[in-house]
């Protein structure tokens, strides 16, 4: 059945748009907007049953999200399966906070162990359950989410073929966890993967730089969640990187590292950039950034590193990733086995400083699209450990600096 012949039999009546094309994908208290090929329909805010695990009808799960996040040594269940490359999103949702992980590479770290997978943190219950997959016929590795008006925004990504090859996709996929429902939003204007993902005012979604086709781009792509529309925003005056790590705190921008093409030498083929940038957004045009080179952070530079901002912290995290730049099976370009850098760090917006958290991270990862800042807790989903070992553990990390 399609989606309009169901609004039809269930009696729901047409809303006036402004164009066929509009995509609304805003979330509201007593409805919600479901898209159709000619129309926008209104209709009650239920919940489907495949969802009714994430109901929120009273304020325990409330006190179980503290109790379980509260802290740094809380361990959370391990992902259903081991992934490595996975998007990671947080949505907040009638009060309560669902942690997401989408697609990803397997165990066996070849194109067939690529997943288009998706799962779901449960506040009530602690524990991760299967959601719908991502469409498409393929999984994808490194694609880059973001949590936004009660949705999860799934840009980009790359498949992998049969015979290794890599095809950057230009697909954004939006999640509706109360319905288990996905969307098509519009398409990427310049497709890329491994790219840095920030949030604006709830709204406005950033795309920094990234792999695209042959190379690496500057642009910065600027995704409206309200409109569906893209713009292109103030592009990045640095090296143009893929494999960097950022977040985006208040209106600004902080990313660093990543890797570039190594135009001195065949082999490697890519090497690790130590660049790090910040972008200052205009509060009267969201598409103007204005960016500043920042001092080097502490350690190396990395490549996959995991990465996440908190408004409330006003810090931006870096945990794991690699000195060395790699494939997806962890073996880098130049032929060497990559392993996980032990160092957590931050950028303290408020004291414009960087600032070592843990210099000797237990049981380090790689390869990460993002980390989730919690109250108290920093969190990685999945990686790669030592020995490119794809890994099913969630780490729970400290925010501020191990006492000595």
């Amino acid at each position: 059945m399609s989606l309009q012949s169901y609004c039809q039999e269930t009696e729901l009546q047409p809303i006036n748009a402004d164009s066929a094309e509009v995509l609304v994908f805003q979330a509201r208290r007593e409805h919600r907007n479901v898209i159709s090929s000619d129309k926008i329909w209104s209709l009650p805010r239920l919940e489907s049953p495949a969802m009714k695990h994430l109901r929120l009808f009273s304020s325990n799960a409330l006190i179980v999200s503290a109790l379980l996040f509260a802290a740094s040594e809380i361990k959370l269940d391990p992902l259903p399966a081991p992934l490595s490359n996975n998007a990671v999103a947080q949505v907040k949702s009638r009060g309560a906070l669902y942690i997401f992980s989408m697609m990803g590479i397997g165990p066996k770290k070849t194109w067939d162990a690529i997943s288009n997978a998706a799962y779901v943190l449960d506040p009530d219950t602690a524990k991760w359950s299967e959601m719908r997959s991502v469409p498409g016929t393929a999984g994808r590795i490194a694609a880059v989410a973001a949590g936004a008006r009660e949705h999860v925004f799934l840009f980009g990504g790359y498949v992998v073929d049969g015979q290794g090859g890599e095809t950057t996709v230009h697909d954004l996929n939006v999640y509706e966890p109360l319905t288990d429902r996905w969307f098509r939003g519009a398409d990427l204007p310049v497709a890329v993967d491994d790219s840095v993902a920030g949030v604006y005012r709830d709204r406005y979604i950033y795309l920094v730089s990234g792999w695209s086709k042959n190379d690496a781009v500057r642009d910065v792509q600027l995704y409206d969640a309200e409109k569906n529309k893209w713009s292109q925003a103030t592009p990045i005056p640095g090296t143009p990187v893929f494999g960097h790590a950022g977040g985006l705190t208040g209106d600004t921008i902080v990313y660093v590292d990543g890797a570039y093409k190594n135009s001195a030498s065949d082999r490697p083929k890519y090497v690790v950039s130590d660049e790090c940038w910040m972008g200052k957004i205009d509060h009267h045009d969201v598409t103007k950034i204005q960016w500043s080179k920042l001092p080097p952070h502490p350690g190396s530079a990395r490549y996959r590193i995991g990465a996440g901002g908190s408004e409330k912290d006003q810090m931006v995290y870096f945990s794991g990733g690699s000195t060395t730049a790699y494939n997806f099976n962890g073996i880098g370009y130049d032929g060497q086995p990559a392993e996980p850098s032990a160092i957590t760090f931050a950028f303290n917006l408020k004291g414009d400083k960087w600032e070592t958290i843990n210099p000797e991270t237990p049981n380090p990862t790689m390869d990460h699209r993002g980390l989730l800042v919690l109250s108290d807790a920093l969190v990685l989903i999945g990686g790669m450990e030592k020995g490119q070992q794809v890994t099913a553990r969630i780490t729970t990390l400290p925010k501020r600096p191990t006492p000595k």
